[in-house]
């Protein structure tokens, strides 16, 4: 192109509105080449960069990127279409130059410098489109909402004028087309972009990505599409969907059932997903959901018995389990098999309480663990056949924290499922506030824009539009293996539920809604229209399945479940605890033992270990030599590796566990040449079962309801989640309150997940003291969980492998050591591990069990004046205390388990001390710890063996409002009066 025309077009460029944001970097990389040589642009561009007076080196560092971004590790293909993503534009009037010179040979140079500037603004027009079009789109129901006239998609804002609307542009097939008219543009990119159905997509950086979405859904012949049958078989869905909350709402008027009415094309939607999925490869399906709709996606989609759902409104069901307290019915889960074009697919919804989003990492923690059998055999097989699906309501989408804890789970290695499809019922209110006031975003949705996944809005009124969104997410995660989302803006019919009065706050809207005809009716309007069905047939249609309603319910007051499915699977070998199964056989031959801990404490030579790292692994043979003085560390490796080698899978997660928080544990040995990691307890013996520790993200929540739902799906697994400190479990309350304690009871769901939670007070601060022991047994009731505070590497050992040598399952809360996990008395011995020893809820006073380690010798029972109960690290403080006042009349008995309370074994140790003044004695303030628990609970036990003193006094620091004192001289004077009190 001759200096005179290149002029004139960049002229023309600047005369039009192109200095817009989404141009901003074409015009740093001119900027930029101007600051290197400023003859290489025109004079047009000369004048005005000449104008803005910026340094050279900021243009050339500008154009260049920032200097902390992360290298692009996906080769990007060097085609216009990508470049005009990227926007760079002037390689795109470079290739575009050089391409309509080629095609017309004979055209003069000014012809062609016109050619590509219609090309560049063509071009720039539709990646306009592609970021902005879903703020144009026609995706209110109600019609309420807009978010105003978007000025970037105007045609003139490109130079073209109506006169210009009809001549054809060369466009390189970038919208599958080699020319188009700005009106054929302007056609395919609202139908495509600004119509009920509108997506966002390029804040994605994988041009391959990209690609595809563009590829799927631009085109004169693509778009929203569907066969006579498919329209028929929507419609017969949304029949289903809406006639089963009228009738709910006509049966049971005033009762909370949190419909679906305003949102039934989530019904259809769902289908196709299935549908879809199975024929991509996906085998199960596991749920999340919120209330809303729960009943419909129940019974339309899971097909449950319509009977059983209306029993349950009968007050009959899970509620009246002799075992289980029950939930209410739109908490409830359900699992089936559906079959679509031959591809069975099993869906499972996961129950779930109030705490909406709660559900969400156990969903994905459960996908996980069907996901690992299938990946133990080919680590390169994707994630693909297990398919988490979450539903959404918006308000809980951009308020809830662990929504976005969930995404950044998702590509993290451990935590890898292969892409969720999340699908937001948008009812654009939330219980009863406007969405300019529950969150700063466009969309509800903006937060997954964090993990660069495609975000579909679609028009809850235009179920087709709805069911196509889920097709193309559907195959958008199966190919990439992504999170995808899909936002269906809707309405909420009857307010927040079926007695709530949404007019109160938000009359505008419900008068909108109460004129507002259903999803059904202007589908069906649609298809009648369409020349698809009669009124008639319609209306029959609707009566039918009002008919076999009417039907269902008079079945559903006979209804009888056929027992319970909580023990399906690879459950069915485990049931409910029996008192002469409680210990479990846990000891493992001596010589066995020792033959795993030294092979697991053996490193090869060919490792680097840091040289502090070496050493503790030397320790850990010496101790395996002499089979004395093992730590805390060792015992827990022990027990991993016995139950690794005897076929029970492992997995443990936390903020630094590989190594763990106290540098104790050490299980990833890391090269210091090379940063190679290498696992003792994965190389036990070929054939073992598999060991990952994985140091999670800094969340409590998301990783917790992760593992939990992890140890829901593993039940022949030890699955464990360790804080960093055991406070920073209350990030996690809602899981420990609604799942944890209590699912086994509302849901009928056991679990065996383990919670390690560091605990002891060492002056270190009240964050960094008490993991809230007194909130954990306030959960205890029902045989519901095990709390245990253990003293010894042997009973930590003991009650780990439990864990798994039982014939049933329930979670363990484990206040776990720091000053400990090196304590010169806090050691056991190997025998105390090996065949026929045990977990022992109750432990012994070591002047009694190992007096040769002592000074102080203690009388004979009958003359022990007192008798000091305590639990966890304050045992070994009064032991020290009592070997400085050489006391011989003071007994120390430790309780190891909270909860089941260990009433037998009390009875039988304290019978020996009934004459004896008792104290219970903690370190932590009076209204925390374990005292209001023991109290009256020693109280029944000291009442059976009908003791002197019937009453437990207590000892200990004074209520506080704090957990501790972050003062360390107050620590200590603290810790030396309750001492001095206890021991007398």
């Amino acid at each position: 192109m001759a200096d005179d025309q290149r002029s004139a077009t960049n002229a023309a460029f600047l005369d039009s509105d192109f200095l817009y944001g989404g141009n901003a970097v074409y015009v740093e990389q001119l900027y930029a080449k101007f600051a290197r040589d400023p003859a290489s642009v025109d004079p047009s561009w000369r004048e005005f960069f000449a104008r803005v007076g910026d340094p050279a080196q900021t243009a050339v560092q500008a154009a260049s990127g920032a200097s902390w971004q992360r290298a692009v590790a996906t080769a990007i293909p060097s085609d216009e279409l990508t470049q005009a993503l990227d926007g760079n534009w002037a390689k795109v009037e470079r290739t575009l130059e050089r391409k309509l010179t080629a095609a017309k040979p004979a055209a003069s140079p000014a012809d062609i410098a016109n050619a590509v500037k219609d090309s560049i603004r063509a071009i720039m027009m539709i990646r306009a489109y592609r970021i902005q079009g879903h703020l144009k789109a026609n995706l209110d129901p109600l019609g309420l909402g807009s978010f105003g006239p978007q000025a970037d998609l105007d045609p003139a804002n490109y130079g073209f004028k109506p006169e210009d609307f009809d001549r054809p542009i060369f466009i390189d097939n970038v919208l599958g087309l080699e020319y188009a008219s700005v009106r054929q543009m302007v056609d395919i990119l609202e139908r495509t972009y600004c119509g009920t159905f509108a997506v966002e997509f390029m804040h994605i950086s994988d041009p391959e990505q990209k690609s595809w979405l563009q590829q799927r859904i631009e085109g004169p012949d693509k778009g929203v599409a569907f066969s006579p049958e498919g329209k028929k078989a929507i419609l017969g869905k949304l029949i289903e969907a809406e006639t089963l909350e009228r009738f709910l709402h006509k049966r049971f008027p005033g009762t909370k059932r949190f419909g679906l009415d305003g949102g039934e094309a989530m019904v259809p939607a769902l289908e196709q997903v299935i549908k879809r999925g199975g024929s991509l490869g996906v085998d199960e399906i596991i749920i999340g959901m919120p209330h809303r709709g729960r009943l419909n996606v129940l019974a339309a989609v899971m097909g449950k018995p319509y009977r059983a759902i209306l029993n349950e409104f009968q007050s009959g069901g899970a509620a009246e389990d002799e075992y289980a307290s029950g939930d209410v019915k739109y908490h409830l889960g359900h699992s089936s098999d559906r079959v679509f074009d031959g591809n069975t697919v099993h869906l499972s919804l996961t129950p779930n309480p109030s705490h909406l989003e709660a559900v969400n990492p156990v969903v994905l923690g459960k996908a996980r663990a069907k996901q690992t059998d299938d990946i133990l055999a080919n680590p390169d097989a994707p994630r693909t056949k297990v398919l988490p699906l979450l539903l959404h309501g918006d308000a809980a989408f951009a308020g809830q924290g662990v929504i976005m804890e969930c995404f950044a789970l998702s590509g993290l290695k451990g935590y890898r499922t292969g892409g969720t499809l999340h699908f937001i019922v948008n009812n654009q209110i939330g219980f009863t506030t406007s969405p300019h006031y529950s969150r700063s975003s466009a969309h509800p949705t903006d937060v997954a824009l964090m993990v660069q996944c495609p975000i579909f809005h679609v028009n809850g009124d235009d179920p087709e539009a709805v069911v196509y969104a889920a097709k193309v997410a559907t195959e958008f995660r199966q190919k990439f293996a992504k999170d995808v989302v899909i936002d269906m803006y809707c309405y909420r019919r009857y307010g927040h539920n079926e007695g709530d009065e949404p007019m109160f706050t938000q009359p505008l809207m419900y008068k909108k809604i109460r004129g507002h005809a259903s999803t059904r009716e202007i589908y069906g309007a649609r298809l009648i229209a369409e020349g698809l069905i009669t009124q008639a047939e319609m209306e029959t249609m609707v009566k039918a399945f009002e008919d076999f309603l009417d039907a269902e319910f008079e079945a559903a007051r006979t209804y009888t479940t056929n027992g319970r499915d909580w023990l399906d699977g690879k459950w069915r070998e485990l049931g409910l605890p029996l008192d002469d199964e409680r210990k479990g056989t846990t000891g493992v031959a001596l010589d066995h033992l020792r033959a795993l801990g030294t092979r697991i404490s053996t490193l090869p030579a060919t490792v680097a270990a840091h040289p502090t790292v070496k050493r503790v692994y030397e320790g850990r043979l010496k101790m395996m030599e002499t089979g004395e003085g093992l730590d805390w560390a060792m015992g827990e490796a022990l027990a991993y590796a016995t139950l690794l080698d005897e076929g029970h899978p492992i997995r443990l997660s936390g903020q630094d566990s590989r190594r763990g928080t106290f540098s104790h544990r050490h299980s990833d040995i890391v090269d210091q040449d090379t940063e190679e990691r290498y696992t003792p307890l994965a190389n036990i013996r070929p054939g073992q079962a598999n060991f990952e520790a994985i140091d999670s993200l800094l969340s409590e929540e998301a990783v917790l309801g992760y593992e939990y739902g992890y140890s829901l799906s593993a039940p022949e697994a030890l699955v464990m989640w360790e804080a960093q400190f055991g406070d920073f479990a209350n990030g996690a309350q809602v899981l420990f309150d609604q799942f944890i304690s209590s699912a086994e009871r509302k849901w009928l769901r056991m679990s065996g997940l383990v919670c390690l939670l560091p605990h002891g007070y060492e002056g270190q601060g009240p964050e960094h003291s008490s993991a809230r022991l007194e909130r954990f047994l306030q959960l205890c009731a029902e045989d519901n969980m095990q709390v245990a505070n253990c003293t010894t590497p042997a009973n930590y050992f003991h009650i780990l492998r439990r864990q798994l040598k039982r014939s049933f399952r329930k979670p363990l809360i484990l206040m776990t050591p720091k000053s400990l996990l090196r304590h010169k008395r806090a050691t056991s011995k190997l025998s105390e591990m090996a065949e026929g020893s045990t977990f022992h809820r109750v432990l012994w006073d070591d002047a009694e069990t190992a007096p040769a380690t002592l000074k102080t010798k203690l009388r004979k029972p009958k003359d022990i004046k007192r008798v000091v109960i305590c639990s966890g690290k304050v045992y070994y403080d009064l032991l020290e205390a009592r070997e400085e006042k050489g006391r011989d009349d003071v007994y120390l008995m430790r309780v190891e388990q909270f909860y089941p309370f260990p009433g037998r074994s009390l009875m039988k140790e304290l019978e020996r001390f009934k004459h004896a003044e008792m104290v219970w004695c903690q370190e932590e303030p009076k209204n925390m710890g374990g005292w209001f628990f023991m109290d009256p609970n020693l109280e029944w036990v000291l009442d059976k063996i009908e003791a002197k003193h019937r009453r437990a006094r207590y000892v200990g620091r004074a209520a506080t409002a704090s957990t501790a004192t972050g003062l360390a001289v107050k620590h200590n004077r603290e810790r030396d009066a309750f001492l001095n009190e206890a021991l007398g």
